[in-house]
C-alpha cells in the first residue's frame, strides 16, 4: 500500500514538472517590444491580404482600400508612446492545476479502480467447487464449436485431471491431437490420466505415451516418476531404481520429495532381493528403507498411533501407485515434524508417528505436548499440495495418543 502511494505520488510530482517546464526554464527573455509585437501583426495580416488578392478572393479596390486602412492604423500606432510587454507566468492557473491534478487522480481511481486489491490481507473471493466446475463446462461446450484449438483442448485436459475429473480429462487429452508431440508434461499427464481411468495400470497406452515424453525431454519428472512406477509395476525392479535414481538427483537434498522417492528406491531394492547402499540422506543413492537414523530408538510413549481409511466414494480416485503421506505438524505451523509415506496400496493403514520420521532431528515429537495430524494422498508424492490430492481432517491430538482414526473424504480443489 505504501509502495504504491509512493509510486503515485511520484508519477504526479513528474507530470506536473513536464507540464510547468516552460514557465520555470526559459531559454530566452520574455520581455516584448509593443511597437515590435504591432509591426509582426500588421505584417502578417497584410501577407494574408495579399494572398486574398491574388486568389480573387477580393476585388482590387476593396484591397486597396484594406491597404490603405492597414497603413493608417500602423501610423497611428508608430505615434503612440512604446511600451514593453512582459510574460508572466500564470501563477493562479499553475497553482489550480497542481492541486486539482492529484485530486482528480485520486478520485478517478477511487471511482473507477479497484483499492481493495492493495490490501494483500483483505477478503478475496475463493472460486467453489461448483463454480470450477461451472467455468469447465463452458470452456468445454466452446471448445465444441472449435475443434482445431488445440491449446484449448490441452487446458481443459489439465484443468479436469487437476479437479478429479478423470474420464473427462483423458477425452480431453484425445482431443490435443499433434499439440502432445512436442510437451513432455502434457504427455505424462496424458499418461497418467489414463491409468487413473484404468485402476493404475501403466501398461500398454500409457507406458507408450511416457516413453514417448521421455524422448522429447529425457529429465521431466512427472515422466521419470511414472516410467519408474511402470517397470515397478511390471516387476522391472533393477529398471525402477535407475530410473527414480535419475529423478533423485533433480530434487532437493533432505527435502521430502527426496525422502519420499528414497523410500520408493528402497522398497525397489527390497523387492529386487538385493541389499540397498546405506549413505546419508540427501546424496542421490538409495538408502537401505529398513535402516533408522539417529532417532530410531524413539520413546514409544513419545509418539501417534493410529488407522488411515479411504472414503469409499473415493476409492476410484486412489491408485495403487499414489503415495500416502500421514504428517505431523506443531499446532499452528505448515513445516512437518514427521511424515510416513507409503503406497496407496497398504490401504487401510495402521500407522505410527515418532522421532523415528522426524524431518528435523531438532524439531521431534518427543519434545512437544501436541501435535496436528493429516493424511494426504498424492499422485507424485510431492511435498506442495496439488489440486486433486485427497484429503483428511487435520485433527489436533496429545502425543501419545493411541487408536487415532483418520478418514480420507475430501479432494483437493
Amino acid at each position: 500500500m505504501i509502495g504504491f502511494l509512493l509510486v503515485g505520488t511520484l508519477i504526479v510530482v513528474l507530470v506536473l514538472a513536464l507540464l510547468f517546464r516552460p514557465f520555470f526554464w526559459k531559454s530566452a527573455p520574455t520581455d516584448v517590444s509593443r511597437r515590435q509585437l504591432n509591426t509582426v501583426i500588421y505584417k502578417d495580416q497584410l501577407v494574408r491580404l495579399e494572398s486574398d488578392r491574388n486568389e480573387k478572393m477580393i476585388a482590387q479596390d476593396d484591397y486597396e482600400q484594406a491597404r490603405a486602412e492597414l497603413q493608417r492604423r500602423l501610423i497611428d500606432d508608430d505615434n503612440v508612446a512604446d511600451a514593453t510587454v512582459t510574460l508572466q507566468p500564470p501563477k493562479k492557473t499553475m497553482i489550480g492545476i497542481g492541486f486539482a491534478l492529484p485530486v482528480l487522480a485520486v478520485v478517478l481511481y477511487l471511482g473507477l479502480g479497484n483499492p481493495a486489491t492493495l490490501n494483500p490481507n483483505g477478503p478475496q473471493h475463493k472460486v467453489d467447487a461448483s463454480e470450477l466446475n461451472t467455468m469447465l463446462e463452458g470452456l468445454a461446450k466452446k471448445l465444441e464449436k472449435e475443434p482445431d484449438n488445440l491449446q484449448g483442448w490441452a487446458m481443459l485436459a489439465r484443468s479436469y485431471k487437476a479437479v478429479g475429473r478423470n474420464a473427462e480429462a483423458e477425452r480431453a487429452f484425445g482431443r490435443a491431437g499433434a499439440l502432445l508431440d512436442s510437451d513432455a508434461q502434457l504427455l505424462a499427464d496424458y499418461a497418467d490420466a489414463i491409468a487413473t481411468n484404468a485402476g493404475g495400470n501403466l501398461a500398454g497406452r500409457p507406458t507408450e505415451l511416457i516413453e514417448k515424453a521421455l524422448k522429447v525431454d529425457p529429465n521431466n519428472g512427472m515422466a521419470l516418476w511414472l516410467s519408474g512406477t511402470a517397470a515397478f509395476q511390471r516387476n522391472d525392479f533393477g529398471k525402477a531404481i535407475g530410473t527414480w535414481e535419475r529423478l533423485v538427483q533433480q530434487l532437493e537434498p533432505g527435502s521430502e520429495d527426496e525422502k519420499m522417492l528414497q523410500n520408493a528406491i528402497g522398497e525397489a531394492y527390497a523387492k529386487s532381493g538385493k541389499q540397498a547402499p546405506v549413505v546419508a540422506a540427501g546424496t542421490g543413492t538409495a538408502p537401505n528403507p529398513h535402516t533408522k537414523g539417529p532417532t530410531a530408538n524413539a520413546n514409544p510413549a513419545a509418539s501417534v498411533s493410529g488407522e488411515v481409511e479411504l472414503d469409499p466414494a473415493l476409492k476410484a480416485k486412489a491408485l495403487p501407485t499414489d503415495i500416502v503421506m500421514v504428517i505431523a505438524r506443531l499446532p499452528g505451523t505448515r513445516m512437518p515434524m514427521a511424515v510416513l509415506r507409503v503406497p496407496a496400496s497398504q490401504l487401510p493403514l495402521k500407522f505410527t508417528l515418532d522421532d523415528s520420521l522426524a524431518m528435523n532431528p531438532e524439531s521431534l515429537i518427543s519434545n512437544t505436548a501436541e501435535v496436528e495430524v493429516e493424511v494426504r494422498i498424492s499422485k507424485t508424492g510431492m511435498a506442495m499440495p496439488e489440486p486433486g490430492d485427497l484429503l483428511s481432517k487435520a485433527q489436533t491430538v496429545k502425543v501419545g495418543t493411541k487408536g487415532l482414526k483418520l478418514r480420507v473424504d475430501r479432494v483437493r480443489p
